[in-house]
């Protein structure tokens, strides 16, 4: 009886390893990896496109229209902070008309430092630096357009959505300082505002 116990125990148990042998594995691994952080550091390019509104001084005009273009900048990344220089180059279609004068802004760049903290594949940033465009004074019988050069501030967020990818959300103000027009026979400054969407490519 013994001797039949033990034969039917060491059948079972031959039994049970080999239908546990022919079972199917699961491709899942028991602990999936972490994914890694979006890394910031190199070149990046892109376009973007947005809104922009501002005003004319000793004006009644503020100009707003569309604006879009592209840029391109390289960043720096240490640890979780990261630092840059970005430019950008815009066509606009700001303008408004207050009878007699009409201004417009039918371009303007930046050339901008940037400095943020990156938590994971989001980038948080502040920017200054550099702008110039392109300001055009009319009346119903003159036109002259001014190169202006001022300075800008803003900040933003940026978020990695692919290797290689991120897209971008930004605020700027931009002061292009002030010049004399014989249009309106005075000096005239153009104070912008920018929001605008972007993606870019990193390299």
């Amino acid at each position: 009886m013994k001797k039949l116990i033990l034969a039917f125990a060491l059948a079972a148990t031959t039994a049970s390893a080999a239908v546990a042998a022919d079972m199917p594995r699961s491709s899942a691994p028991y602990y999936a990896p972490a994914a890694a952080a979006f890394n910031w550091s190199g070149a990046y390019a892109g376009v973007n496109l947005g809104y922009n509104w501002g005003k004319v001084t000793n004006s009644n005009t503020s100009p707003s229209g569309i604006e879009g273009g592209v840029q391109g900048g390289y960043n720096w990344q240490n640890g979780q902070f990261v630092f840059g220089a970005e430019t950008d180059l815009q066509l606009s279609g700001s303008e408004d008309t207050f009878a007699p004068f009409k201004f417009s802004n039918p371009w303007f760049g930046t050339l901008r430092g940037r400095g943020g903290f990156a938590y994971s594949n989001f980038l948080f940033y502040l920017t200054a630096g550099l702008a110039y465009g392109n300001v055009k004074a009319e009346n119903a019988f003159l036109s002259e357009s001014r190169t202006q050069l001022g300075w800008t501030v803003g900040l933003g967020g940026e978020m990695g959505i692919a290797q290689n990818w991120s897209a971008k959300v930004e605020y700027l103000y931009m002061d292009l300082g002030s010049r004399n027009y014989t249009v309106t026979g005075t000096s005239n400054a153009y104070h912008n505002n920018v929001l605008r969407i972007g993606l870019n490519y990193h390299f």
